[in-house]
Parts: structure tokens; C-alpha cells; sequence
């Protein structure tokens, strides 16, 4: 079976104004050499000053400007493609430049209908995200790979094979819909040796643009996979600066392991707990649909350097936590048990929403309750009413930091419980509440989210991780 590669480039794999493309092309020149490559973009990055912002950033501030009654101007994302623009070879930059304009003016015109609407909601702010950012720089990438002599093809959004629901901001992937609209890029892959598409871009059947949330390109990604995994041997690849190591590098400056696989399991729970591997919804689609395939995260810098994570890893003799991380603004729903499978079955076919773990229960006055921890409290907070409609009396609790290790043999580490609690209460914080399950091998620790406390406390655990023993 023919060989196919989904590499994903995230914006921070772009560099601001295409800084890190030369790599980018490195990468895809030598995964080409063996397979077929569909190369998933995100919006790039732009300098504001001296300010690395997102272009999506950029565009959600003018639309909000609109809103209020600003018109919205383009110019920061004009002189951001204006950079990448330079890459193009001569024989092709009147093109790009063309392919340029028409998005960009398709984003401008959604952006004006905000501005004279005063709202900057569903399809045209997904209109204004798509054709500023993600779309976009497929094309213009498309462009800077036939500069350098690649035989390469963009997807158009008339020819879009991602096809979700109805939810226009944070919609849905439709497997069945999107296998019986992706001839085109059959015929694509087929034809070319890369073939380049936006990620985070959905289409209904109406033909409405829709977006998935935050990071929703690695959603993309596994998207693809999913389409193609029995037409072709194919793998998923995500290019970022560093492959997984065993905290963010951003908290814990030293004593990091390299961690060389993951599970499907664990890969998706370090994702909902704060470590920025992958969106954990990826790997949800991925298992829903029964595929199994691998998913490489490489070191785009040195690309020896990678983390596999598989539905199950191979046998290792390396430590059972692989990971300790945790998570700020998270919020705790405290319900009566009698309602919570309403709340759960609501959130799993109604909102199709699965950041959340439920906790052990407990019983007061009689009465068995419980706890859901919500890992974005903001989300909690904008469907309160939502949330209550299960249960009047129920309560919510804000401002709560989550800290666990991930491993899914943690079962062997002696005493992991009771030394990684102790850590905790070492770095004079105070844990609020504490969920161990043998079953699952799961750890997770409550505190309070202020100052610096769930730094403190991954930094404190994860220099732990070295000193505990394991079977």
C-alpha cells in the first residue's frame, strides 16, 4: 500500500511572517521522498511591534473592533502575506499575489458585514478566520512549494472535504459526509506529491463555513487520517519545535526526560491537561472511528528527535509517569448523582463536549452527589444556565488548578500517591481535594488557582517523578 503523510504546521511551525518556512520546506522535501504528503497549515504568526501575535488573534480583535462600531482593517495580515509573498519565485508571484487579494477581500467583505450588523458571530466570522488565515496560507504555501520545485496542489474551499454540522464556531466532523465529498482530493494526492489545506476550516453540506475551537488544525489533521487510512499506509505527523518531553519546558527548566512514545490514552489526557501536544478531541475522533495509526511528533529543528504515540506502545523499560502537568482555570460541578447522567449523556450528543472528568462521588446529609471537573471554566461559566437546567441546587466552583501525572502503568510506582501529595503540601500549597483511581491508573490534585500555585506544584512534583521507585 502506497505511503501517505498528514503533516500538520502549526503557526509557531510558520514563524512570525514566515520566518521558519526554509524549515518547513526541509521537512516536507524529505517526507516526500517516500511518501505522498498532505501538508495541514494554521494562520501564521505577524510581529505587532515587538509582539508575536497570531493572525487569528489579529482577526478576532478586528472583528470585535467592528462590532463596536470600528471598521476593521486588514493591513497588519496584508504586510504579514507581503513578507511570505517574497519567498515565491517570479514565476509564480503574480498568482500568489492574485490568490492574495481575492481571500482578503472575502475576509474583508465578512469583516464589513460585522461592522454594519454590529455582530461578529458564526458564518461571518468563520468567513473571516478561513480566508485571512488558515485557507490562505494553504494557498500561498502551495506557491512557495512550486518555487521550490515541488508538484503541489491547494485545496479549494469549492472542493472542501472536511464536512461538519451545524455549529458553526465549534462544530463537528461528519466521517460519512466528508468520505462522499473528498474525490477531488483523491484525485489531488493522487496527482501530486504534496497537496496543501487549511486546517481548522469545516464546511456543512449548505456550504456554510464552520470552524472547529482553538487548535482545531490538529483536529484537521487527524481528520485526514481518518479519511484515508484504508486508501493509503498513512501516518500522522506534527511538525512543532521540541517532540514530548515529560513537562512544559516553559514551567520546568530542567531535568526533563525525553518521553519516545505515548498512548492514544495518555497522549489524550496530557493534551486536556495543559500539555500542548495535540487537541485531545484529535485522538476522540480518531478512536470513535476505529483507526489505528500513528501519530509522530517531530522536532522540526532536529527531526531525529520525535514521540510516537500509538493505541498501544510498544514495551518499554522507561519510567511509568511519563508526564506531570496540570491545568489552571478549571471549575468543579457538584450535582446530585440522580441527575448526572442526564448531564453527561446531554454534553456527549447534545454538545458533543468531553473536557471534563468526573470525580469520585460523595454523600451528605443522606445524599449521594457528584463531581464533574470541568478543565476550562470559562466554558462552564458562558452556559451556567446550561449547567443548572440539570439541577437547580447544584453548585459551581471557580478558580480551581488541576495537577496529575500521566502514565497509564503508573499502578507500578510505590507510594505515587501519598509522595506526590506530599510534594504538594512541601511547596506550601494547600490541596483542596485529591482523586486517586487504581483502575484508571489516575492521579489528579485539586488547589486553588491563584498567583503561581499550579507552576509551583508541577515543578515540585516532576522533581519528585526522578525519586520515586517502581516495580
Amino acid at each position: 500500500m502506497e505511503k501517505l503523510v498528514v503533516a500538520k504546521f502549526g503557526g509557531s511551525a510558520i514563524g512570525p511572517n514566515g520566518e521558519t518556512i526554509s524549515l518547513i520546506i526541509n521537512r516536507i522535501t524529505d517526507l516526500r521522498k517516500n511518501s505522498k504528503v498532505i501538508a495541514v497549515f494554521s494562520a501564521p504568526l505577524t510581529m505587532d511591534g515587538n509582539k508575536k501575535r497570531s493572525l487569528t488573534d489579529v482577526i478576532l480583535e478586528e472583528g470585535r473592533n467592528a462590532e463596536n462600531g470600528s471598521m476593521a482593517s486588514l493591513d497588519l495580515v496584508r504586510t504579514t502575506y507581503g513578507h511570505i509573498l517574497e519567498m515565491v519565485d517570479d514565476r509564480f508571484k503574480e498568482q500568489c499575489k492574485k490568490t492574495i487579494e481575492s481571500c482578503l477581500d472575502m475576509a474583508q467583505t465578512a469583516l464589513d458585514e460585522a461592522f454594519k450588523r454590529r455582530e461578529f458571530a458564526n458564518e461571518i466570522r468563520s468567513k473571516s478566520l478561513a480566508f485571512s488565515g488558515e485557507i490562505l496560507m494553504s494557498h500561498v504555501m502551495h506557491y512557495v512549494l512550486q518555487s521550490n520545485g515541488m508538484k503541489s496542489e491547494a485545496v479549494s474551499y469549492e472542493d472542501w472535504p472536511i464536512i461538519t454540522d451545524n455549529n458553526i464556531e465549534s462544530t463537528n466532523f461528519l466521517a460519512a459526509k466528508s468520505r462522499e465529498s473528498m474525490g477531488v482530493l483523491e484525485r489531488m494526492v493522487s496527482e501530486n506529491e504534496v497537496v496543501t489545506i487549511g486546517g481548522f476550516i469545516g464546511k456543512t453540506t449548505d456550504g456554510i463555513v464552520t470552524t472547529y475551537e482553538r487548535g482545531g488544525s490538529d483536529r484537521t489533521a487527524a481528520d485526514l487520517g481518518i479519511l484515508f487510512y484504508k486508501k493509503y499506509d498513512t501516518r500522522i505527523d506534527f511538525e512543532k519545535d521540541s517532540a514530548v518531553v515529560s513537562a512544559d519546558p516553559k514551567i520546568v527548566s530542567s531535568g526533563l526526560d525525553e518521553v519516545s512514545q505515548l498512548s492514544y490514552n495518555e497522549a489524550r489526557l496530557a493534551g486536556m491537561f495543559g500539555m500542548k501536544i495535540l487537541d485531545p478531541i484529535a485522538i476522540k475522533e480518531i478512536l470513535e472511528n476505529g483507526v489505528d495509526m500513528p501519530i509522530i511528533v517531530t522536532n522540526m529543528k532536529d527531526p531525529t528527535k520525535t514521540t510516537t504515540i500509538k493505541r498501544i506502545p510498544d514495551d518499554e523499560n522507561g519510567h511509568p509517569i511519563k508526564i506531570v502537568t496540570g491545568k489552571e482555570n478549571c471549575a468543579i460541578f457538584r450535582i446530585e448523582t440522580s441527575n448526572v447522567q442526564r448531564l453527561l449523556t446531554s454534553l456527549e450528543k447534545d454538545k458533543r463536549y468531553s473536557e471534563y472528568i468526573v470525580l469520585s462521588p460523595f454523600t451528605k446529609d443522606g445524599l449521594e452527589f457528584s463531581r464533574v471537573l470541568f478543565l476550562d471554566g470559562d466554558y462552564v461559566n458562558r452556559n451556567e444556565k446550561y449547567f443548572l437546567g440539570f439541577d437547580p441546587l447544584a453548585t459551581i466552583t471557580y478558580n480551581r488548578g488541576v495537577i496529575t501525572l500521566i502514565g497509564d502503568e503508573m499502578w507500578r510506582v510505590q507510594q505515587v500517591a501519598s509522595r506526590t501529595s506530599a510534594k504538594v503540601g512541601e511547596a506550601g500549597l494547600n490541596i483542596l481535594n485529591m482523586d486517586a483511581q487504581e483502575e484508571t491508573s489516575r492521579i489528579i490534585i485539586i488547589i486553588e488557582d491563584s498567583n503561581e500555585n499550579i507552576r509551583k506544584a508541577i515543578s515540585a512534583v516532576h522533581q519528585e517523578k526522578s525519586e520515586i521507585n517502581f516495580v
